[in-house]
């Protein structure tokens, strides 16, 4: 049967079909092109009659990085159903609220994550075993299943970013950027049929997916998937997986340089190392770069892309602190609050257009509207362009601050914090860490006497760990503004 572009797998399984597409490090599985689209084609049909899925249901799915994900992405793209990846780092109320909002029509979910799924989740249910178990049973021969012919703009996934509010916003990608997120991507980096790489990148972050493991799938590459990110094992794969591609984020990267075996491994097939999430120091790039690996830095977004821009290596050390320049077919303005495009190296609020922008948020068309001028996608982030066209980012709008790579806002933190009757007043702010980048600094104001231990054990009840703030501060009052709010300027 003649397969749609947008089935990936099954044109792989045609022209590629004994080259190993996915692995698992943790337990050595393994599929091939051909394997991934027998499984496929297996679940296609299962689902269907079944569940009686169609195009446009939601599957969630509360699970680490596992080959089953990566079936279920091309069950995505010949079917039409959307994945909503959950983040199972956040409390159960969190991932109830995510639930509540994506209206799943199943949920698969790994057993050890069972107790991060309220009593009040009243959805048809799959366990990753017997997800496992269905796909074991799959035929050598199936019978063909019929590819789904979408539009550009169907969701190919709903994956969930927190807002200044601090309520979860579902972005809309869809198979539309999914194509031309991988042609950004293979435009600007090396990515064919060759490639391989490791990804230990968790599936509810773009990163996880977008970065490279759906640019590797269309182009015929390899990934060795990680359940999570250890540095001594991630070194070890580097030796023997032999990848010409990694992605990490500079927290990450430090922790392998420290690694004692370091000094000693051989890196020769890393054409270099893609880092985002936050900028790398210079003492850092020169570790990678004095064992001929070099690091290309970036900047993406959920909602757009990921992979909106590239800094070549060459200009790692010179152009220190910049995110590089827009990728191929990226289209950006840098505009002041009215609209209108600022000087060269004048600071101005980041907006992207191109063919790999977001439709908009999942049932929230106030935030698409919010976002989304005529096709532009005003980040929240104030930027700045250099001569040559580098761009450098000044601060964020959103007061959005980074920890061990994931996002965290303090307008979410604060709203946990005052869900604590004995706290009147909140602010949050990031500091710098060592380990992780940056962390949370909270200032309070309270009724009664606490302890940081009761602020930090409430937090910890209604927050994901990395949310939780590593500071807590007692505080008679907040500064404030001339506007009467918060001057988070004021405070360290």
């Amino acid at each position: 049967m003649q397969q749609s572009a947008q089935d990936w797998i099954g044109k792989w399984a045609v022209y590629s079909p004994d080259q190993v597409a996915v692995s698992e490090y943790e337990s050595g599985r393994s599929l091939t092109y051909a394997q991934l689209q027998q499984k496929a084609e297996h679940l296609c049909h299962w689902l269907r009659d079944i569940h009686r899925l169609q195009s446009g249901d939601r599957v969630a799915m509360l699970a680490e990085n596992c080959l089953e994900y990566v079936v279920l992405f091309s069950v995505a793209q010949k079917t039409g159903i959307i994945l909503v990846p959950l983040n199972y780092r956040l409390a159960p109320a969190e991932i109830t609220y995510l639930i509540t909002d994506s209206q799943p029509t199943l949920i698969i979910f790994e057993e050890e994550l069972r107790d991060l799924l309220q009593p009040q989740i009243d959805l048809p249910a799959l366990s990753l075993k017997e997800l496992e178990r269905i796909l074991e049973r799959a035929p050598q021969k199936n019978k063909p299943f019929p590819v789904t012919k979408l539009p550009e703009d169907h969701p190919a996934f709903i994956l969930y970013t927190s807002g200044t509010t601090g309520f979860p916003k579902g972005a809309i990608y869809s198979h539309r950027m999914l194509f031309w997120n991988s042609i950004n991507t293979a435009m600007s980096l090396i990515v064919n049929s060759e490639s391989r790489t490791i990804n230990c990148m968790p599936p509810f972050h773009t990163g996880g997916w977008n970065v490279l493991l759906t640019p590797f799938l269309h182009h015929g590459g390899y990934t060795c998937l990680m359940k999570k990110f250890d540095p001594g094992a991630v070194l070890h794969l580097m030796r023997t997986e032999r990848p010409t591609l990694f992605m990490g984020v500079p927290t990450m990267l430090k922790m392998i340089a420290d690694e004692p075996e370091f000094a000693e491994a051989d890196l020769s097939s890393l054409y270099y190392i893609i880092v985002g999430g936050e900028p790398m120091p210079i003492p850092l790039i020169e570790r990678w770069h004095e064992k001929d690996v070099f690091i290309r830095q970036g900047y993406g977004m959920t909602e757009v892309g990921p992979n909106l821009t590239s800094l070549h290596q060459r200009d790692a050390i010179r152009k220190k602190g910049s995110i590089g320049r827009p990728n191929f077919y990226v289209q950006i303005r840098i505009v002041d609050p009215g609209g209108k495009e600022v000087p060269t190296n004048q600071p101005g609020e980041l907006v992207l257009k191109g063919p790999m922008v977001t439709p908009g948020y999942w049932q929230n068309p106030a935030a698409t509207a919010k976002a989304l001028h005529d096709g532009w996608f005003h980040t929240g982030d104030m930027v700045r362009q250099d001569e040559e066209g580098y761009l450098y980012v000044v601060d964020r709008i959103k007061n959005m601050f980074i920890s061990g790579g994931e996002n965290v806002y303090p307008a979410e933190v604060e709203r946990a914090l005052l869900q604590h009757p004995d706290i009147r007043a909140a602010a949050v702010i990031g500091i710098p860490h060592e380990k992780w980048g940056e962390v949370g600094k909270a200032f309070v104001v309270t009724e009664t006497e606490l302890t940081s231990t009761d602020v930090l054990e409430h937090c910890s009840r209604l927050l994901a760990k990395f949310k939780v703030p590593k500071e807590i501060v007692f505080t008679g009052e907040l500064p404030l503004s001339p506007t009467g709010k918060i001057n988070r300027k004021a405070l360290s």
